[in-house]
């Protein structure tokens, strides 16, 4: 089951627009980070059973936080969340191993439809 969410984003806004689109019925155990380097720690650390993270971030990219926390975890649970959202960058993000894209700002809805997705994946696999 989904409990522990991390959020990697440089921008303190983005975070906390990210974590009110998520629909507040449950409680979840949130951990943030400000950049890539910070993330992959907090990921480590922390193990969440889904992990959100932006592109572009200072010390260390979106890209290459996401190609070492699925090195480190290859099962774990990962959204890219960012304005970038052309073919290329997709299609990178999905060769790395990211579970989805969202588009910047998400929707609830979208969020909605995405953790519902991750609690049955969870569900079946165990949680990562």
């Amino acid at each position: 089951m989904l409990k522990k969410v991390l959020i990697i984003d440089d921008s303190p806004i983005a975070r906390k627009i990210l974590r009110s689109c998520i629909p507040g019925d449950r409680a979840f155990e949130y951990f943030e980070a400000g950049d890539g380097q910070s993330g992959l720690q907090r990921f480590q650390e922390v193990r969440p059973d889904l992990t959100f993270t932006d592109l572009t971030m200072p010390v260390m990219g979106g890209i290459e936080a996401l190609r070492m926390m699925k090195q480190d975890r290859p099962e774990a649970v990962i959204v890219v969340c960012s304005a970038d959202i052309q073919p290329k960058t997709i299609d990178r993000v999905m060769e790395l191993g990211a579970y989805s894209m969202l588009k910047k700002p998400p929707s609830k809805e979208a969020l909605a439809d995405l953790l519902a997705k991750v609690d049955a994946l969870l569900g079946t696999t165990g949680a990562p």
